[in-house]
């Protein structure tokens, strides 16, 4: 029960104000107080990437020595290793079956591994080469089912392919330069997806037409990291630039920045709270700062890591977060 309708019903009425003059009414949000509560150690270099399973339990993360991960956040335990042939694992996801997860990266393809429990199998055999770009897979999603899988690439492009047989369903051609992030719409319904990349721009694509339904340009550097406003009706992003933006769709401008001037590294990754209330962002100097969508303000700052955070995620259920980092461990926030 976070305080958030009037400044959302408001928010929706004038979207013509900054978020935060019109979430003047809103309450503060009290005391805010989240600690690592589990580190998962095992990587032997740069976590690069991590996704959860839909299960609120399951982790898959990836990194720069090759190897991907498969974890029980609540043990900690390792259920899967698989080492892929090249370096710099960029982008990993869990299927929302919870029984393969993809993988890519400097290989400029993405990989598809069926997971079992049967400890003998070797998992690398049963793997399948989904999409294949003509540089570095920078992220990968699956779709609403494991038949179709969405991925970005250093080439400029994104694409759906389908699973089972490889082939390309739908390329989306628009960005100026390598595409470094993308997140598909929360609604089952709605199908379309935001990207961005290091031509500063976020843009949202429909996936059926392939075309750019809307395009956001207001950042000073590369777009590291988007993600959908849990209703759908807005994204925000982060930036090489040291600030996160919130962009309204239906407004089609930028509504929030989220930066303070003691803030000068760039944002890796971000990610709203269940609520939406909230903004977890991971940056370059190790910190993870937590905003409040609505006042703008900062409501906490989280130490730990002891190298750039490179990837965050809050898990399913909303009850906690997960970073990934520079400095080969994944931490439990709650």
């Amino acid at each position: 029960g976070l305080p958030e309708c009037p400044a959302v019903m408001a928010w929706q009425e004038v979207s013509l104000f900054a978020v935060h003059q019109v979430a003047e009414r809103v309450e503060a949000l009290g005391q805010f107080v989240m600690k690592t509560r589990r580190t998962l150690k095992g990587h032997g270099n740069k976590v690069l990437c991590m996704d959860w399973c839909k299960d609120k339990r399951r982790i898959v993360s990836s990194s720069q020595d090759g190897k991907v991960i498969v974890w029980d956040s609540f043990t900690t335990n390792k259920e899967h290793a698989v080492t892929m042939p090249c370096t710099w694992v960029m982008a990993c996801a869990y299927a929302p079956s919870g029984c393969a997860i993809a993988c890519g990266g400097l290989d400029n393809k993405c990989s598809v591994y069926p997971l079992t429990f049967d400890k003998n199998e070797n998992m690398a055999a049963k793997k399948k080469s989904v999409a294949m770009h003509t540089n570095y897979l920078s992220a990968c999603s699956f779709t609403n089912s494991d038949m179709q899988i969405l991925t970005a690439s250093g080439d400029g492009t994104c694409a759906l392919w389908d699973v089972e047989s490889g082939q390309l369903l739908q390329s989306f051609h628009g960005h100026g330069a390598d595409v470094l992030c993308l997140d598909l719409a929360p609604s089952e319904t709605g199908n379309t997806f935001v990207s961005g990349g290091c031509d500063k721009k976020a843009m949202v694509w429909d996936m059926r037409s392939g075309q750019c339904i809307q395009s956001f340009e207001t950042h000073d550097s590369d777009i590291n990291s988007v993600r959908y406003y849990p209703s759908g009706d807005a994204f925000a992003s982060g930036s090489d630039d040291a600030t996160c933006r919130l962009y309204d769709l239906r407004a089609d401008r930028e509504v929030a920045i989220y930066s303070k001037e003691s803030i000068i590294f760039g944002a890796s990754s971000v990610d709203f709270s269940l609520s939406g209330r909230l903004l977890f962002a991971g940056y370059n100097d190790y910190t993870i700062n937590v905003w409040d969508v609505l006042k703008g303000s900062r409501v906490s700052i989280l130490f730990g890591h002891e190298n750039r955070v490179s990837t965050l995620r809050v898990s399913p259920d909303g009850t906690a977060f997960c970073s990934g980092s520079w400095d080969h461990t994944l931490r439990i926030w709650a």
